[in-house]
């Protein structure tokens, strides 16, 4: 599909002019992937005009973002319990050059700390290219602009918010410098999708003691010099820019990647 003259969301209303409906982020979706269903990670972006559904980001939810760890540990039979700072709040920047444009910006305190608008206005981190969206239709043209074709997946995690104790089963690997869209930890509805350099995205398959399963999106950073020290040593006994450090995202977010036609299995 060429993007050189036209943009998808024009060709799209245009679709729509004739029958005088009024299209809706769940239509351009289907318009753009028809045989795709709607990540569970991108619903908020469908919520009536005005509605929140207060801050997205539970407390029980929070050992999902705040577990770090080494490519190494990605491997079938390792135990991981999520959740491995004592500190959350030591989360809300965990890269501390520059302060802003900061990676996870999800967390509780956040809300406190800075208003969406200093945020989504601030400046990014070095090799971050950032872009807030608050409809599911931006959202779309912002990731097919990016990669210059509608040939894209979007790849989210499906933790139980219940559960903190996991045994991996399988790592696949999904892409090379993905943009991640994150759902701020606003009651207004904003993702922050972004990019930055020198990552790669995996699926982690995860099997809980009661047998249930999950699925976990995980980034690791191989650039990890503008990383907080503290969180580091806390977490992981390591300094910035020695090691590359990998972490899980939370189900309110989730990676997009070129769309291969077949999934490449990676046991690291």
């Amino acid at each position: 599909m060429e993007f050189s003259h036209i943009t998808v969301l024009a060709l799209f209303c245009l679709a729509f002019v004739s029958t005088g409906a009024i299209p809706s982020g769940e239509d351009y979706w289907k318009y753009v992937w028809p045989n795709t269903p709607l990540p569970e990670a991108f619903s908020d972006l469908l919520l009536p005009y005005g509605k929140t559904n207060s801050l997205p980001i539970r407390v029980e939810e929070l050992n999902q973002y705040s577990t770090l760890f080494f490519p190494h540990d990605l491997y079938p039979g390792k135990k991981i319990v999520l959740g491995n700072t004592q500190s959350v709040a030591k989360m809300v920047r965990p890269f501390t050059e520059p302060r802003q444009g900061v990676t996870d910006s999800i967390w509780l305190e956040n809300k406190e700390r800075q208003s969406l608008d200093d945020f989504c206005n601030s400046p990014t981190a070095k090799g971050e290219h950032k872009h807030c969206v608050s409809s599911l239709e931006s959202m779309i043209d912002h990731v097919i602009s990016h990669f210059r074709t509608s040939k894209i997946k979007a790849i989210s995690s499906t933790f139980d918010k219940n559960e903190d104790q996991y045994v991996v089963e399988e790592v696949k690997k999904v892409g090379d410098n993905a943009v991640m869209c994150h759902r701020l930890n606003f009651e207004k509805v904003v993702f922050n999708c972004h990019q930055v350099r020198e990552t790669t995205a995996y699926v982690v398959s995860l099997a809980a003691p009661d047998g249930s399963k999950a699925k976990a999106l995980t980034v690791c950073h191989h650039d990890t010099r503008g990383m907080n020290p503290e969180l580091l040593y806390e977490a992981l006994k390591v300094s910035p820019g020695t090691v590359s450090v990998c972490h899980f995202i939370g189900n309110k977010a989730a990676a997009w990647v070129p769309n291969y036609s077949v999934d490449r299995p990676c046991v690291i």
